[in-house]
């Protein structure tokens, strides 16, 4: 599968937060193509195990998460109207007049209803509308809608994948599927190249709620050297210069204190010698990624971020480059292969 189709196939699949269990599967089935060994964890955290080839392989985690962002259904107005709050770091100023799917006893379509501006006060016009004042319509009145939707049922956003011009696409949940995408690609890679060690590559649930896979998966598998791929912000009109990327220009290496100086600078080396593009992102904090949890998880696991630009992040028109995907892919299984040849002289913080 072209990483184009899988990309669409990854993005179609529904695991708000929390209700991952029929994405695991699919996702399980993907990486069955490729990996030795595939497992779901209670947590539904999907682990591929692609067998090293060395006498004594170590073992590398190479993680990018699947959870996506939604709503959840608060409550039930006499009318029908579906209250709701926020699952994962949903912007209220794009919710007005979506359309969504409602996962209740089945699937519902429905729409965010926007008041006309003929109808808001003046003295109101200019002021966003709070997350609490919206309301989902699902067409029904109350009975009809209390028999098919419960509080607690989870609500997805519909919006499909868009091909758009100079390899790039758009939609939702390219945070993060289109990592997902590249895990995918890494290990396609990996067919074609020797490695000494053993290689996890992990979909994660639940980064967007505080992390949750990685630190199951840390604990979980103990590995020598986590690589974790995640998207950072790309660069659109008025955005900080240094903190986004312009898509099309390779995958973003993290640079950090939480991060390891030697896996690092020979990651940057190895990208230079196999003329793979790239660039540096200065992370000063802890990445906000799953890699500020596995630097500090057990006693310290070595660390890389490897980050696919995003523009137009935690809305239902994130967009990416698929030459970036490549890229993160491609640097991702090289460093898994050849790390041991590289020159990997400075401090680090193994």
């Amino acid at each position: 599968m072209e990483c184009r189709d899988l990309l669409k196939k990854l993005c179609s699949i529904n695991a708000v937060i929390g209700r991952e269990d029929a994405a695991a599967q699919a996702i399980s089935g993907i990486l069955s193509d490729y990996c030795d060994e595939v497992r779901v964890d209670a947590f539904y955290n999907v682990i591929g195990l692609r067998k090293g080839q060395g006498e004594n392989p170590r073992n590398v985690l190479v993680s990018a998460h699947y959870d996506q962002i939604g709503l959840i259904v608060t409550g039930i107005d006499e009318n029908g109207f579906l209250r709701f709050t926020n699952m994962g770091g949903v912007d209220p100023k794009t919710l007005a007049a979506m359309e969504v799917t409602v996962h209740g006893r089945r699937d519902l379509h429905g729409v965010i209803g926007s008041k006309p501006p003929h109808l808001i006060p003046p003295e109101d016009s200019d002021k966003p509308v709070k997350l609490e004042d919206m309301l989902i319509d699902i067409g029904y009145g109350a009975e009809q809608a209390r028999e098919l939707v419960s509080v607690g049922d989870v609500v997805s956003f519909r919006f499909p994948v868009l091909e758009l011009k100079n390899n790039r696409m758009a939609g939702r949940s390219m945070d993060n599927r289109s990592s997902v995408a590249a895990l995918v690609e890494m290990l396609k890679e990996l067919e074609r190249i020797r490695h000494r060690d053993n290689v996890y590559a992990v979909a994660t649930v639940q980064e967007e709620s505080g992390l949750v896979g990685a630190f199951m998966t840390s604990w979980n598998l103990k590995p020598d050297l986590a690589i974790a791929i995640d998207v950072c912000h790309g660069d659109m009109p008025d955005a900080p210069s240094d903190e986004s990327f312009p898509l099309g220009k390779g995958v973003a290496i993290a640079v950090g204190p939480i991060l390891s100086r030697k896996h690092t600078r020979a990651c940057i080396k190895l990208a230079r010698q196999e003329k793979i593009p790239y660039q540096i992102d200065a992370e000063e904090k802890d990445t906000g990624t799953e890699a500020a949890v596995y630097s500090s998880a057990l006693e310290g696991i070595p660390t890389l971020l490897l980050s696919i630009p995003a523009k137009y992040m935690h809305t239902a028109v994130e967009m990416v480059s698929l030459d970036d995907i490549g890229a993160a892919a491609r640097l991702a299984a090289r460093y898994i292969a050849f790390r041991d040849e590289l020159d990997q002289e400075g401090d680090s913080n193994d």
